[in-house]
């Protein structure tokens, strides 16, 4: 089914430890996202883009929560831009920028979906649960916390985003790929009750079962899908383009299953790709990869 698609591009890296997922978005429209939707029959009906003010005119702030004023406007205007795409009745596909833009992205989405008096589903495809906090971080940096946040978790600057209830319940969000957390971290995620499926679990039973599992538990959030999809969840062999690599990640056909089982459940009706750092690849491998896995999210097929 053909879809009106907006694209927000966001021009965002202070969020993560290393310069450059700022030129994520413009290394995927170099791979031909636009043509590459166009082609599978949809409607690219506009384009925003968001961003920060330089690194270097912005204030870091709390140490352990670094830039947190400068993120948390984007990600206020982010949430904003989402929530009007989809009041008009069209697709929001953001590309970024580091993952703690998905503080303002999922928090759109889950104001959207509030409104009709349902739920959102969250699918988050990482190699890490991103679910820190200032007190837990070892880094500061807020790409490792947006999770934790749209849990509710946080600095009220972003977890009070979506409104006074948390964007997400733990009960309607999976991660996927996951291979790398921090032993503070790995509590909290054992006290919400996430459900987190590793890369031990998806070798010993296979990509295929695991995201059965993982649909069937996201189809119990009547409001839809949203796909947050980190390229450090993927293995750095197919995707090198990223800021924090991790091996043994998702290869390339189980990357695209994940894509894929999300488009076939009819169920996705928002989608970002974050961490891609254009400074990092070869000759745009990443970029390239990245748009092929939005195509495979917004149906195209083999046959």
């Amino acid at each position: 089914m053909s879809k009106q698609i907006r694209i927000t591009n966001v021009h965002l890296d202070l969020g993560a430890g290393r310069r450059g997922t700022d030129m994520g978005s413009s290394a995927m429209h170099v791979a031909g996202v636009v043509p590459a939707l166009e082609k599978l029959g949809h409607r690219v009906v506009g384009m925003h883009n968001v961003g920060q003010i330089s690194m270097e005119s912005a204030e870091i702030g709390h140490p352990h929560a670094r830039y947190l004023g400068v993120i948390s406007e984007v990600c206020h205007v982010l949430a904003n831009t989402v929530g009007d795409t989809l009041d008009r009745g069209e697709f929001p596909l953001i590309l970024g920028g580091d993952h703690s833009q998905a503080i303002g992205s999922v928090a759109g989405v889950a104001r959207y979906v509030r409104r009709q008096g349902k739920e959102l589903g969250l699918f988050w495809c990482d190699a890490h649960t991103d679910m820190n906090t200032p007190d837990t971080s070892p880094s500061g940096n807020i790409h490792g916390m947006p999770l934790a946040a749209l849990l509710g978790i946080g600095p009220r600057e972003l977890t009070e985003i979506s409104g006074r209830a948390p964007a997400v319940q733990p009960e309607h969000v999976v991660i996927f790929g996951v291979r790398q957390v921090d032993v503070e971290e790995a509590k909290l995620v054992r006290k919400t009750g996430v459900r987190v499926f590793t890369m031990s679990e998806i070798d010993a039973r296979g990509a295929g079962a695991c995201l059965e599992e993982a649909m069937e538990i996201l189809s119990h959030a009547g409001g839809g899908i949203h796909l947050s999809y980190d390229l450090d969840g993927s293995d750095p062999a197919v995707a090198p383009g990223v800021g924090t690599p991790v091996p043994g990640g998702l290869n390339f056909r189980e990357s695209h299953l994940v894509c894929e089982t999300l488009a076939n459940s009819g169920r996705l009706i928002s989608m970002e790709v974050v961490e891609l750092n254009p400074t990092l690849d070869s000759e745009n491998k990443t970029g390239k990869f990245a748009v092929w896995l939005i195509q495979s999210a917004l149906g195209r097929t083999i046959l």
